[in-house]
């Protein structure tokens, strides 16, 4: 066991605070990774609040970790001490449903387990990237690529492979018209990612208000989702809109801005129920989907697409002592586009 610095959560919605968490000694195919730069995802805010239903207390988040092997266990073959890598959203599974085998451990029948606010097989709570070190399974650690500095390619981890995931399954690219709806920590990639593939890119935000960064980012066009006209002029528009909005919204809007056999997928994840008349989907053979994060391999995909067209996260680097205020500013949209912690000053 080792004991590391860590910031915790230690009831809901309690203010972070520094403290110290054990971490378990070194398996044979585990790597000890030493932690440079964690992100902050609104997924962090829902859980320490208990915003998705009841969670453990004390809480470390952290699910966007960029760092360097430090140990390696005797039966690890992917990693070597120095390596650059990173650990997204799961750090095991039970690697033997028809998921687990078909690399999309995201959706492991069994139940995968998370960074953090999990327990894993050994029975130990998981604790996040909010902290010095981790210990992690081989299997659910990927390389990061040299091309990509760490600072920004923590936020990859989640909200890059996030909207990575449903872009790729949904064949966004050219001759496609896809929408990104929310400009922010997951919007922002989106719309590098979705440029990046060759679709044509219309970011649908609430406000004009970052306009500027969403045609620099890569976006052919941005709407005002405030404006009514809006919605009268984009009717039918769309092959694909990527929700990335955590708060409920009229859905039956926003699905008539697709075309025919269109697809609104949902990777924002509001915490409250939401309502819909079913018209709205059978009047254009419309689909209404989820998406989740994305498998390993496909994380690792996602990392090196991204340094093949130098796609990292827009950042703001914190000290860990700023983290509270962060987070208020998160709940506020007052960051563009995500914070990243700097891990030594933990």
């Amino acid at each position: 066991m080792t004991t590391v610095a860590a910031y915790a959560a230690p009831a809901a919605k309690a203010p972070l605070e520094r403290t110290t968490i054990e971490r378990r000694a070194v398996r044979e195919h585990d790597v000890l990774i030493d932690i440079h730069f964690a992100g902050i995802c609104h997924s962090d805010i829902h859980q320490v609040r208990e915003g998705w239903g009841e969670a453990i207390f004390p809480m470390v988040p952290g699910h966007e970790i960029a760092g360097v092997v430090s140990e390696v266990g005797p039966g690890v073959t992917k990693f070597a001490v120095g390596d650059r890598v990173g650990v997204g959203c799961m750090v095991d599974s039970c690697r033997e449903c028809e998921n687990c085998r078909a690399g999309r451990e995201q959706y492991c029948t069994g139940g995968n387990v998370m960074t953090y606010n999990g327990v894993g097989k050994d029975g130990e709570v998981t604790y996040g990237g909010y902290s010095e070190k981790v210990v992690v399974d081989e299997n659910f650690v990927v390389r990061i690529p040299d091309a990509l500095s760490l600072d920004v390619a923590a936020p990859l981890l989640c909200a890059g492979i996030t909207v990575y995931s449903p872009l790729r399954h949904w064949n966004a690219g050219p001759g496609k018209k896809v929408a990104v709806l929310g400009m922010g920590g997951l919007g922002h990639m989106a719309v590098k990612i979705a440029h990046a593939m060759g679709a044509e890119v219309t970011v649908l935000s609430q406000s004009l208000r970052k306009k500027d960064d969403g045609l620099r980012l890569g976006a052919d066009h941005y709407y005002a989702t405030s404006d009514p006209k809006t919605f009268e002029e984009l009717r039918g528009s769309f092959d694909l809109i990527v929700s990335t909005v955590s708060a409920p919204l009229d859905f039956g809007a926003f699905l008539s801005l697709l075309r025919t056999d269109g697809a609104l997928v949902n990777v924002g994840a509001p915490e409250e129920p939401i309502s819909l008349n079913l018209f709205s989907l059978i009047g254009g053979r419309k689909t209404l989907a989820g998406s989740s994060i994305g498998g390993i391999r496909e994380t690792q995909e996602m990392l090196d697409f991204c340094a093949e067209h130098s796609l990292g996260a827009e950042i703001e680097l914190i000290a860990a002592s700023e983290i509270n205020e962060a987070y208020e500013r998160v709940l506020a949209s007052d960051v563009r586009y995500r914070f990243v912690i700097d891990a030594s000053t933990i």
